[in-house]
């Protein structure tokens, strides 16, 4: 059987263990960002591989996974623990690409640059996620993308650029063929009806989704 394409990088975002998290990273392999590790523990994952300066990497955590190859870096390098860690599962064969602890924790600009590089990947043809648990983001190109949300669970989409051509499908406020200028907040707190269908003409945007917050009902 061939080994699975599909890679979780641990990140050192917040992690919650959901039932949708859990299904996303089933078969999936492994490699842990730095102090990204401690999430190993909450999906009972065994990381073939450990990236990173270890400058946020606490001495118990070392000590809890001494089997696991380590991979170090010079705290003095020119990309961060998580993209050395893409990098990584992408030589091994990656094509879908599970950010968990993506967003949240301490670093905003931590956060912000998973969602840039997000982007980056998925136009480069990876199938990405990023997720906190409770929080997911997929990258909108020009296309088609449909998300499978309950419904009553809030979501926005985020344009990193002016998007044309939008459209929004089953969702409480849909638009068809508009155009929403950079910076614009018309597409912020939507809320879906079921499974969302999207398609975009042109730019780039991040769909933010929140599947348990169903504040929107």
């Amino acid at each position: 059987m061939s080994q699975s394409t599909t890679f979780t990088i641990l990140l050192g975002g917040e992690l919650r263990l959901t039932d949708r998290l859990r299904a996303a990273t089933a078969g999936s392999r492994f490699i842990a960002a730095d102090g990204g590790m401690r999430h190993a523990v909450v999906l009972n994952a065994a990381p073939e591989l450990w990236v990173g300066d270890f400058d946020s990497t606490p001495e118990d955590l070392l000590g809890a996974f001494p089997d696991v190859p380590k991979q170090p870096y010079p705290a003095a390098k020119a990309a961060t623990d998580g993209e050395i860690a893409i990098s990584e599962a992408i030589d091994r064969g990656a094509k879908r690409l599970i950010l968990a602890g993506a967003m949240g924790g301490e670093r905003s600009d931590h956060a912000i640059q998973h969602l840039l590089y997000g982007i980056q990947l998925a136009e480069k043809g990876f199938d990405v996620l990023l997720t906190s648990g409770d929080e997911e983001a997929v990258p909108l190109l020009p296309g088609d993308l449909e998300l499978a949300l309950p419904a009553g669970s809030l979501f926005s989409i985020l344009g990193f650029s002016d998007l044309t051509g939008l459209f929004i499908h089953n969702a409480r406020y849909p638009l068809r063929d508009f155009h929403l200028p950079f910076g614009a907040s018309r597409t912020i707190s939507n809320v879906a009806e079921g499974p969302v269908r999207l398609s975009l003409g042109s730019g780039r945007a991040i769909v933010l989704a929140r599947p348990y917050d169903l504040s929107g009902v």
